[in-house]
């Protein structure tokens, strides 16, 4: 038996229909504009976070090589005869002012007296010597100079005294446990603003003869 379609069976039926049709290009949309977890937070599904460079103990990246792709190139020591690898820029000037001191000041040096940059598989992570593999330090003396009470009485002091003179940016292995003498070494990070000031302040004694740290005042 068939079913009688009445006028408002058919004016309702109507009016679903078209109210479907109505919401369709809204549920639509609201689909295509929802956001999936990853990319909300702007991470790719499936990608690895990148690897982060690996740092030595100051927080200065570890560089692979000397004088070619690196931020480490072998530089002259003025006055000295010697050429030592560092970290160029800022960290170079502080750390050849050090060792340039050190030769006229305290002891003067020799061919191989004087050693900078090394591989990292060759120094101790978290050590600090491994700041040697960014080249942020140096060795005077290495070997000889590694254990303690290698330096006379008034040579510590003027060791004590030039590192005064670099209000902290400097560390001396002699005040670490263990002890290395021959260890001098960047003691802050890549962005602290005492590095830069010192450096500047450096230039400018350079720049000035007769003035600055290391002077005699007449």
């Amino acid at each position: 038996m068939q079913q009688k379609m009445t006028r408002r069976t058919v004016v309702r039926t109507a009016a679903v229909v078209g109210a479907a049709a109505a919401l369709s290009p809204v549920l639509s949309a609201t689909a295509v504009a929802a956001p999936s977890a990853g990319a909300a937070d702007g991470a790719v599904p499936g990608a690895r976070k990148p690897k982060r460079p690996a740092t030595s103990a100051n927080g200065w990246t570890i560089q692979t090589n000397v004088d070619r792709d690196s931020q480490v190139w072998t530089r002259s020591v003025a006055g000295a005869g010697l050429t030592v690898p560092v970290w160029i820029g800022d960290v170079e000037t502080v750390l050849l002012h050090v060792v340039r001191r050190f030769h006229y000041e305290v002891e003067e040096l020799h061919a191989g007296d004087l050693a900078g940059w090394r591989p990292a598989k060759e120094v101790r992570r978290r050590h600090p010597e491994s700041n040697l593999a960014s080249g942020t330090a140096v060795r005077i003396r290495p070997g000889f100079g590694a254990t303690q009470g290698t330096l006379f009485p008034l040579q510590t002091d003027t060791v004590r005294a030039i590192l005064a003179d670099c209000d902290g940016v400097v560390r001396w292995g002699a005040d670490d446990k263990p002890v290395d003498e021959s260890l001098f070494y960047i003691a802050v990070g890549p962005l602290d603003q005492r590095l830069v000031d010192l450096a500047a302040r450096i230039r400018e004694w350079n720049a000035t003869p007769g003035q600055g740290a290391g002077v005699t005042a007449a």
